[in-house]
């Protein structure tokens, strides 16, 4: 990492509303609103954020988030013009992503800190809030998911704000090398390094270790 700080460039809250399109009227909490002042992040998340789906909303998921660097690539690459939030992230950062932040890292970010748990897995919901139905595939091919974090310690958080590195316990990890190694070309070698790690949340673990069963049970039956 270049530098060990980054800036809170929007801090995003907010919970279940009803939305409209030409399919229609949906929930989601994807559309969260800039905070305008300090928020208290807890142990689940932002104070007056609150997951729709159920498989949302659990301590090793309270805070989701994203880079301005994503925003800056679907907008040259797609022609968009997206912003801070528009993918229903709690925060946005000025310069760290998927490339730079690492599974297990502790940052401090105002007065809390959180650690890095997994990347985000982009979802219908984002397709459909941004108006690309191939929103998943793109932003897989990409590898520019966005992570989630959880609280370590609890405190207050606003937009500005510095984020500092305070411990890498698993240096190379990026969120951008354990979607690779999921998404595209699985390695048994870094996958095991994932599931030792430090931080990353245990359903991500299953998953590799799911994926290493079930292609060495493919090469089995081919062999």
């Amino acid at each position: 990492m270049s530098t060990l700080t980054c800036t809170i460039l929007g801090v995003f809250v907010g919970g279940t509303k009803t939305l409209r399109d030409e399919r229609g009227a949906w929930q989601s909490s994807i559309a969260r609103d800039a905070a305008t002042g300090p928020v208290m992040l807890e142990m689940r998340g932002f104070v007056g954020d609150q997951a729709t789906q159920p498989y949302h909303g659990s301590p090793e998921l309270a805070v989701c988030i994203h880079a301005q660097s994503h925003y800056d690539y679907w907008n040259e690459h797609l022609g968009m013009d997206l912003h801070p939030g528009a993918v229903g992230e709690n925060l946005t950062l000025d310069t760290w992503d998927d490339s730079i932040l690492c599974v297990g890292d502790l940052l401090q970010i105002g007065d809390a800190r959180i650690q890095i748990s997994a990347p985000r897995s982009p979802c219908e919901n984002q397709a459909r809030h941004i108006g690309r139905p191939d929103w998943v595939k793109l932003t897989l091919q990409a590898l520019r998911t966005g992570s989630y974090a959880r609280v370590i310690e609890p405190g207050m958080v606003q937009t500005g704000d510095q984020v500092t590195l305070v411990e890498r316990p698993n240096p190379g990890l990026t969120v951008r090398e354990i979607n690779a190694c999921f998404y595209h070309t699985f390695s048994p070698e870094l996958a095991a390094r994932f599931i030792e790690a430090e931080g990353l949340m245990p359903w991500w673990k299953q998953r590799l270790r799911d994926k290493g069963a079930e292609l060495a049970g493919d090469q089995t039956r081919s062999a």
